[in-house]
Parts: C-alpha cells; sequence; structure tokens
C-alpha cells in the first residue's frame, strides 16, 4: 500500500512538471506578450580581463537583441510591443555542467537534467521571481588564438549556455550568438553544417532565392553566419545584418 502511494506520488509530480513545462512552452511562442529574458554573465577563464568586462556590462548592451526580435516579430505580423524584455543579472561565480565531446545519448541526457537543475539552483539565489528564459553568458578574454567551445540552448528547461569574448568590439557577435542560442530554447533548430559551419540551402540562408545565389548580403539567425560563396561564411558583426527565415519563423510560430 505505501509503495502503490508513493508511486502515485511520484507520478503526479512527474505529470506536474511536464504540464508546467508544456504550458511555458506553449507560453513562450504565443507571441501575445513580452518574453522575459535574463542574462547571468559567468567569467569563464578566471581573467582580469574578463572580470573588468563583467563588471562593465549594462542592459542596454543588449539591447540589439531586443532590437532584433522586434523588427523580426513585426515583420511577420506579430503585434505585440516589446516581444522581448532583456535584463542582466548579477555575475555567478559557479560554472555550468559539462559534458565531453562523443558523449552518449544517455551522457547527453543526464547532462541534461544537471543543466536544468544547476541552472535553477544557481541562478535562483538572486530571483525572486523566475524569468523566462535563463541565458548563462561565459566570458572569455579576447584573445584571437582561442577557438570558443560550441554554445547551446535547450527548450525543456528554457536555457542557455553561450560562450562569448569579453571585449567590446564583440559586443555585437556576442549577441548574434545569444540571440542564436535564445530562439534554440523556442525550439529553433540549427540550419548550418555542423562539419564546416556553412548555411544549409534553402533554410539557412537569408536571400534564398537572390540571383547570383552567393554571395548573401546577410545571415539567417539559424543559419549562423552570411555565406560569401559555397564553402565560406562569417559570422556577422552585429544583429543588423540578421533575419529570421520563414522556416525558423514557423517552428517558433511567428507563423501560424
Amino acid at each position: 500500500m505505501f509503495k502503490a502511494i508513493r508511486i502515485s506520488v511520484l507520478l503526479f509530480i512527474l505529470f506536474f512538471v511536464a504540464l508546467n513545462t508544456w504550458l511555458s512552452q506553449a507560453r513562450s511562442t504565443d507571441w501575445n506578450n513580452s518574453l522575459w529574458v535574463k542574462i547571468y554573465p559567468i567569467n569563464a577563464d578566471g581573467s582580469d580581463a574578463s572580470t573588468d568586462y563583467i563588471l562593465g556590462l549594462e542592459s542596454d548592451d543588449f539591447a540589439g537583441i531586443e532590437q532584433f526580435i522586434a523588427r523580426e516579430t513585426e515583420r511577420y505580423g506579430k503585434s505585440v510591443s516589446r516581444p522581448l524584455r532583456m535584463e542582466l543579472g548579477r555575475p555567478i561565480n559557479e560554472q555550468p555542467p559539462t559534458i565531453e565531446p562523443g558523449a552518449s545519448g544517455l551522457d547527453i541526457m543526464l547532462w541534461s537534467l544537471k543543466l536544468r537543475w544547476w541552472s535553477s539552483n544557481t541562478a535562483g539565489k538572486q530571483d525572486s521571481v523566475d524569468p523566462d528564459v535563463r541565458m548563462f553568458v561565459r566570458y572569455h578574454s579576447p584573445d584571437h588564438t582561442l577557438v570558443l567551445e560550441n554554445s547551446v540552448g535547450m527548450q525543456k528547461g528554457m536555457v542557455g549556455i553561450v560562450n562569448a569574448y569579453g571585449s567590446r568590439r564583440h559586443t555585437g557577435s556576442n549577441n548574434v550568438v545569444i540571440a542564436h542560442e535564445f530562439l534554440h530554447t523556442l525550439g529553433a533548430t540549427d540550419k548550418y553544417d555542423p562539419a564546416n559551419g556553412q548555411p544549409l540551402a534553402p533554410d539557412g540562408l537569408a536571400e534564398p532565392d537572390r540571383k547570383p545565389l552567393y554571395p548573401q548580403r546577410y545571415a539567417e539567425i539559424m543559419g549562423g553566419r552570411i555565406a560569401r560563396a559555397e564553402d565560406d561564411a562569417v559570422i556577422p558583426k552585429n544583429l543588423k545584418w540578421v533575419t529570421i527565415g520563414p522556416k525558423t519563423a514557423s517552428e517558433i510560430r511567428l507563423i501560424d
């Protein structure tokens, strides 16, 4: 009898969590109200340069992301006045859980659960009310020889981990990466070749009907780069050179 009650309670908790997750995901793409996205900066390399950069951050440094989402939602006929509201949180001193390259499916699932728990437990210490989406941005000293780890955005848990450069001249390109991972939390999928980062035609191109096709003038946000040729692409300097393509718009319900 006791075992049956315990199983029933666990099933109820799982059902409640699943329902809450579904409702959060549905609300995040109804485009009827503003989405609240909070940025939590992390010093990824422990350098003084990263610390100084983080201490100088302001909410306005992420205004380009708000403007980008507002511009693109209006282009797709959505009338919400401020679809995205960015907020800057206090620095986080803990690093997120990591996962090794080539990890198994089970390892990835366990890592995902750990990340969701870490996100809520770590950021929750400064949040009296939970934001809709949490984005943890790990800043590194802007050494041109450093290749940043891949960033990630998860729809389950609505959390993102972004690796970025701690430099004012990288603010625009950092925002491109943050916007990309943010849209992952809404259900958008990647539209580039993981082997070389090249945007995949047609959905990963901002102008798939352009003639000639290359060079492209803009980047599709989930394609990630401006394709200058079939085998050459560059990260845009800021979100003024980025669009949301029809396939991505459909995935995040900008197109019904």
